[in-house]
């Protein structure tokens, strides 16, 4: 397992941000800054594709936390994709974690979801 890297793909409405690899208290929060960094004013919200990661820790799922809270305050959505056998998955379950946001299983369903909710107010 490696530490992880993270791929932007900026559409239209959102930005894409592929994750890869382990996400734990080395690298989360230069992970929420690159992501929050990234991500257009005109932009409706992040997707925050986390299929490809093999290791989520607390400081992570701290990080997710923060990230969302901080796209909020900007009137932007989160969404998490998350398969449902992904270990990302079974660390939230465990650590008695809500969902830090929405949760898709696909990236196409999470950019659905952001060109239904229309453009922010």
């Amino acid at each position: 397992m490696s530490l992880a890297d993270v791929q932007i793909t900026v559409t239209p409405n959102a930005l894409v941000a592929h994750v890869i690899g382990e996400i734990d208290i080395s690298n989360a929060e230069e992970m929420g800054a690159t992501v929050i960094g990234a991500t257009p004013s005109e932009a409706q919200g992040v997707v925050l594709d986390l299929s490809a990661v093999d290791y989520l820790d607390s400081a992570g799922i701290y990080v997710i936390y923060g990230m969302r809270s901080s796209l909020q305050a900007r009137g932007q959505t989160l969404i998490l994709v998350i398969p449902p056998r992904s270990p990302v998955h079974d660390a939230l379950r465990l650590a008695g974690a809500e969902h830090p946001g929405e949760v898709t299983e696909q990236v196409e369903g999470a950019l659905r979801a952001i060109d239904d909710a229309g453009p922010r107010d």
